[in-house]
């Protein structure tokens, strides 16, 4: 399929929100937290790079969030798009989703891994059990999405958002260090166990899964997907 560029936002240095529209398409059917992947012709190679698809179903019309990686193949020539531009995409796919939206949920995510959580937030919250969202950053400035999610948790008042952050300045007033130091707070409040949902680089995806089996948590009751 192709997807043509609406409009690109920049969020923070070298992160990008996009906004694509599917030609010839009235309807581009997902589930909030699947994937698309869009490839590119390099030489005589095709190169695939799989993205978290970053808005709710809405028409034919979808959201990606991604980093600039100055040595990648992808990226770069989607930061080079102009509006009206295309690239080609899959169908979606993917396994992150929300598995039970009546249970409780903790959702814990650093950088662009808030991509797909963004997606199942904006379609589930009217009707969902009560969600945690953990996000954590360098900086002030990478905590994407900040006001939008902010605005939500003042909106729903069974969303509850926690940032983070290890390099604060003076003006921030929120959660200082890594996600797992803040992950007891998270669990916190919930009348019975939740659902945990983490997206993120590898080391910290990893170090939150076996934090949450230390706690005691069923494999079953922690889905993840990792960025590298």
């Amino acid at each position: 399929m192709q997807a043509r560029l609406v409009r690109s936002l920049d969020l923070a240095p070298d992160v990008r929100h996009f906004e694509f529209e599917i030609a010839d398409r009235s309807e581009f059917p997902f589930t909030p937290g699947q994937f698309v992947s869009i490839k590119e012709q390099v030489a005589d190679k095709e190169i695939t790079r799989a993205y978290s698809i970053a808005s709710p179903p809405d028409g034919n019309r979808f959201a990606l969030c991604l980093n600039r990686v100055p040595e990648g193949i992808v990226s770069p020539r989607l930061f080079a798009l102009s509006p009206g531009e295309h690239v080609e995409v899959q169908e979606p796919l993917g396994y992150f989703t929300l598995r039970h939206p009546e249970r409780p949920a903790v959702f814990v995510a650093t950088g662009t891994g808030i991509a797909p959580f963004r997606s199942i937030l904006l379609a589930a919250l009217p009707q969902s059990a009560p969600i945690t969202l953990l996000f954590g950053a360098r900086y002030a400035h990478g905590v994407l999405y900040r006001e939008e999610l902010e605005t939500l948790a003042q909106q729903h008042a069974h969303f509850r958002f926690i940032p983070t952050i290890t390099r604060p300045d003076d003006s921030w007033r929120g959660a200082v260090g890594r996600v797992q130091s803040h992950l007891d707070e998270a669990l916190a409040n919930h009348a019975t166990t939740p659902d945990v949902y983490i997206c993120g680089l590898k080391e910290m995806v990893d170090d939150v899964r076996a934090l949450l089996k230390h706690k005691g948590f069923d494999r079953k009751q922690i889905v993840y997907e990792k960025y590298d």
